[in-house]
């Protein structure tokens, strides 16, 4: 009975690698457009035009519409381990991936969250280019790999900025507009690729944003707004005074803030609480969502842990 079970799988395994490789043939070599489904013949007497019989679906389209279904067991596996992967971080115990599927999603292309046959699909060629095995279920081996993945997106230079590298924002640029200047500082490439983000997102609809005449975000407007910029090494260690039980994962002892490079921007919820009823609000909302897919293009990259914090790195 172990040996057939044992048969079962190594079958299974080599079915959805044939449906990997499948589909992988198929993204590299797409068509320029698709067939059309029907022909028209010479006109016949009368001007009258006869048409063929619709032609059979491609079979790359068959593929394609087969490819997420052999995926469907790895899908309900992942919606156990969205919220029942065991891992630790910053010191913590922490307790599935649901909060970062956003991201994840964008990670890999897919287009859905990670209950779906498409997510798996699309995490099984992720896997592959990886060298891992793909099954299209994100356990604790994938998991582990995207953070490491993520974190290196973040800043390497660490240098702090010379006083003439930073400008201070406006109030109304702020979340609390009653933050001392002292605290409103930036550095000055970083809130130029700010401006340029915010004004992008403004000219965005889809998320209901309150816009000013200037094309920048209306004064009552809190989404976006920049909760907190550089942070000296002095602030920062008062901070941790504050909050001892932080942990490092809650606030850095050498804090990419000190760089001016790195913003808190409002995404929803409380600021920056790291409950994770909070973090999984903010991860909900339109404007985080646009963050994740759009601020690459603008030079920031995400702290995945702090759905508010986001790093400028300059566009590649």
């Amino acid at each position: 009975m172990r040996s057939h079970k044992l048969i079962l799988g190594v079958v299974a395994t080599f079915a959805i690698g044939i449906v990997v490789v499948g589909f992988e043939a198929i993204a590299q070599n797409k068509p320029e457009g698709r067939a059309v489904s029907q022909t028209a013949s010479a006109p016949a007497e009368g001007g009258v035009v006869r048409l063929s019989a619709p032609s059979k679906p491609a079979p790359e389209a068959a593929s394609r519409e087969a490819a997420p279904a052999a995926f469907q067991e790895a899908a309900l596996r992942n919606v156990q381990l969205q919220t029942s992967l065991g891992w630790t971080f910053g010191g913590k115990q922490q307790s599935g991936w649901y909060l970062y599927t956003p991201l994840v999603a964008n990670l890999i292309g897919a287009e859905s969250d990670g209950t779906a046959s498409e997510f798996a699909m699309r995490l099984s060629l992720w896997q592959r280019q990886k060298e891992f095995e793909p099954t299209g279920v994100l356990d604790n081996g994938t998991w582990s790999q995207m953070i490491s993945t993520f974190q290196s997106q973040r800043m390497t230079n660490k240098t702090y900025p010379a006083a003439d590298q930073l400008v201070t924002l406006s109030t109304a640029e702020c979340y609390d507009s009653s933050r001392p200047e002292e605290l409103r500082k930036v550095e000055r490439e970083t809130f130029a690729a700010y401006k340029r983000l915010v004004a992008a997102a403004a000219a965005d609809s889809s998320l209901g944003l309150q816009v000013a005449g200037d094309g920048q975000l209306a004064p009552n407007e809190k989404f976006l707004k920049i909760i907190s910029a550089y942070r000296s090494q002095q602030h920062q260690d008062h901070l941790r005074r504050q909050s001892p039980n932080s942990g490092r994962a809650g606030l850095a002892i050498h804090s990419p803030h000190s760089t001016g490079r790195a913003l808190d921007l409002y995404v929803g919820g409380e600021p920056v609480d790291t409950k994770d009823e909070n973090r999984a609000l903010q991860t909900r909302t339109r404007v985080y969502r646009w963050l994740v897919r759009n601020a690459a293009r603008f030079g920031f990259q995400p702290y995945f842990y702090e759905p508010w914090h986001w790093e400028y790195t300059g566009t590649k």
